[in-house]
């Protein structure tokens, strides 16, 4: 999982309240058995014109030229800007996954659907909680100025908008700890390998008959 400390992007707004998982990765993309490639079809039936199906090439579909991650002043965008119950619905993994793989570090909004939330920690995505007039203000001030950036730093738990305000979220510890050593549920276990090898060893030892196989 990918580390995250300092992240300064531009930010994109989706001005939609009660966002659901499948609006954000629709049901057709999720026969994937692997984990990869579902940032192609992020918002895909807001971002095209054509169904989308899995499989396709991407170039032959017909973008919504009105959906705001095909506008041009959002491009490479990789701050999510949303509001209220963002990542509602189906408790898919496949959501925080699309997210990410297509270039979103962070997603701020005044609440988050509970299931979508934690996804969001164990998959690398950093998902921020500010108050409703604050994720307002940055609505408009993303509005009013084309190339609008901002500065997520997690180990201060504060968001810098460009003039130099700080803002400040909470983050639980743990995720914190987890997100800024880019450890996942397997990065965790992992830290004990060694002590995981030393067990087997000594079970091994002690009970041999474990190592056999019919």
């Amino acid at each position: 999982m990918q580390k995250f400390n300092v992240h300064k992007g531009l930010v994109a707004p989706m001005d939609r309240e009660n966002v659901d998982t499948d609006a954000i990765i629709p049901k057709q993309f999720l026969k994937s058995i692997r984990k990869t490639g579902f940032g192609q079809n992020l918002f895909d039936a807001w971002r095209y014109l054509d169904a989308g199906f899995p499989g396709q090439d991407p170039a032959s579909r017909k973008p919504n030229p009105d959906f705001v991650l095909n506008q041009a002043r959002y491009q490479g965008a990789s701050i999510l800007l949303a509001r209220k119950n963002f990542g509602c619905g189906s408790s898919r993994e496949h959501a925080p996954w699309a997210i990410d793989q297509y270039g979103f570090r962070a997603v701020i909004a005044p609440s988050y659907a509970d299931i979508f939330f934690n996804n969001c920690f164990k998959n690398g995505l950093l998902p921020i909680v500010l108050p409703e007039n604050v994720v307002t203000k940055l609505f408009d001030e993303v509005a009013a100025f084309p190339g609008y950036q901002l500065t997520i730093d997690l180990e201060r738990q504060v968001v810098v908008r460009a003039h130099g305000e700080e803002t400040p979220f909470e983050v639980q510890a743990f995720r914190k700890y987890c997100l800024i050593n880019g450890f996942d549920d397997i990065g965790l276990t992992l830290r004990h390998a060694e002590k995981i090898k030393t067990f087997e060893a000594e079970r091994l030892a002690t009970k041999p008959w474990l190592a056999h196989v019919a």
